[in-house]
């Protein structure tokens, strides 16, 4: 996906978050988060965009600690988070295409990798923070898709997040998304024409953007409601699932991000 559409998602989506923040109070219960109130998705999210405007803008060439939240509540701290986005957006516009920074998965660039990850990282937290307004849909809610009490997620947006994840994350030796015998599992946009094939085994799950062969499983829905669910935002049966269902709790289990 273009970057220059990602920063627009990400400018907008950290907008949202914030408003809605403001509108459920940060004492309000996140729904999507159950450990979680609005005030501990408030800092955790303005804390990561600090820490990767420091990455991207200082050209860090190794990671660095979290930087921590203030002392602070209410209108304070969402200022707070408001002003780090905001330094965010501007230090990955800045920033130069050739950038050297670290990064933690394969990308085209370092700076592809961070405008991805953020835009990415601040959509699946709106999702957070919309779910904390007790139904309360925003103006501009999908209008269709399980998805729909939500502010709306763009296909080719969703689309690239599934990718991300399935792809990117869960090709990793980190996941915890893993069989004893060799199985398949089929994710399937049915309003985007994307597929995606996962091979699962004892190792890293393997995924190629293809329907071919045969699958035990599949999930299949709108690509936003693909976005939303396998973040683990909406339960998995709100999506189609036909074949062995021990492979879609499976992946309700273990796939959390740590």
């Amino acid at each position: 996906m273009d970057t220059s559409r990602l920063l627009t998602t990400l400018d907008r989506d950290g907008q949202l978050l914030a408003e809605a923040a403001a509108r459920s109070g940060l004492d309000a219960p996140v729904p999507t988060c159950p450990k979680w109130r609005v005030r501990d998705l408030i800092t955790h999210t303005g804390s990561v965009h600090r820490w990767a405007a420091r990455i991207v803008g200082e050209s860090l060439a190794e990671p660095i600690e979290m930087p921590t939240a203030p002392e602070a509540d209410g209108p304070e701290l969402l200022a707070w988070f408001r002003e780090g986005h905001q330094l965010l957006v501007k230090t990955l516009n800045a920033a130069e295409p050739d950038l050297r920074c670290w990064t933690f998965m394969p990308a085209p660039s370092p700076l592809a990798f961070w405008i991805r990850r953020q835009a990415h990282e601040t959509a699946v937290h709106r999702v957070d923070a919309e779910s904390a307004l007790d139904g309360s849909a925003p103006a501009d809610a999908s209008p269709a898709g399980a998805s729909a009490g939500f502010s709306s997620i763009d296909a080719e947006f969703a689309a690239d997040g599934v990718e991300e994840l399935l792809m990117g994350f869960h090709a990793g030796e980190r996941s915890r998304v893993r069989t004893d015998t060799p199985r398949t599992l089929r994710v399937r946009a049915t309003d985007f024409g994307a597929v995606w094939t996962v091979r699962l085994s004892d190792g890293p799950p393997r995924t190629e953007r293809t329907a071919e062969g045969p699958a035990d499983c599949e999930l299949a829905g709108p690509v936003s409601d693909l976005y939303t669910a396998l973040w683990n935002r909406l339960p998995l049966d709100m999506l189609g699932c036909t074949g062995d269902a021990s492979l879609a709790r499976l992946w309700r289990e273990r796939s959390a991000i740590g």
